[in-house]
C-alpha cells in the first residue's frame, strides 16, 4: 500500500503561500503559508499534520493492543504535541484520555507505552525523543 500527498508552493519562503492536498482528498488545495507555520494565520502546516498523524496512528494502535489484551475501549482521545525547535522537529508527547472498561491502570500503562513504541508513526519518527502519558476515565 503507498499513500500521498502534494505540496505545490509560490512565491519566496516568507512571502510566499502554498497549498496541500491528500490523495484522499481530505486536504484538498488546502492553505499553508510561512503565518500558518510560524504565527497565527489561518492555514494548516507541517507539524500540524504531522501531530495529526501521530495522534491517530498511536490511537489505532492502542485500540489493537487493548483488544490483544482483552479490552475494548469505549473512547480514546489523544493529542500529540509536537516541538519544532531550530528549525528541527525534536520530539512528540503523546497524551491520551481512556475509557475502557475493566483494565487496571497498570495494565493500560502497558498498553499505552506498547502502543508508543510500536506504531507506524512513532518508528518512522526514530530519529527524535517520544513520550506518552495516559489517564484513564471513568
Amino acid at each position: 500500500m503507498k499513500r500521498n500527498a502534494t505540496a505545490v508552493w509560490n512565491g519566496p519562503g516568507k512571502d510566499g503561500n502554498g497549498t496541500l492536498t491528500t490523495q484522499s482528498t481530505v486536504l484538498d488545495h488546502t492553505k499553508y503559508s510561512f503565518n500558518s507555520r510560524f504565527g497565527e494565520e489561518k492555514g494548516t502546516n507541517p507539524e500540524e499534520l504531522l501531530a495529526a498523524s501521530h495522534a491517530g496512528c498511536f490511537t489505532m494502535k492502542l485500540s489493537f493492543v487493548l483488544g490483544e489484551a482483552g479490552f475494548a475501549p469505549t473512547q480514546l482521545e489523544t493529542t500529540a504535541y509536537v516541538n519544532f525547535e531550530n528549525g528541527a522537529v525534536t520530539g512528540s508527547h503523546l497524551v491520551v484520555k481512556a475509557q475502557v472498561p475493566g483494565i487496571s491502570n497498570d495494565a493500560f500503562q502497558k498498553a499505552v507505552k506498547e502502543a508508543e513504541q510500536n506504531c507506524p508513526i512513532s518508528r518512522a519518527l526514530g530519529a527524535i525523543a517520544i513520550s506518552s502519558e495516559g489517564t484513564l476515565q471513568a
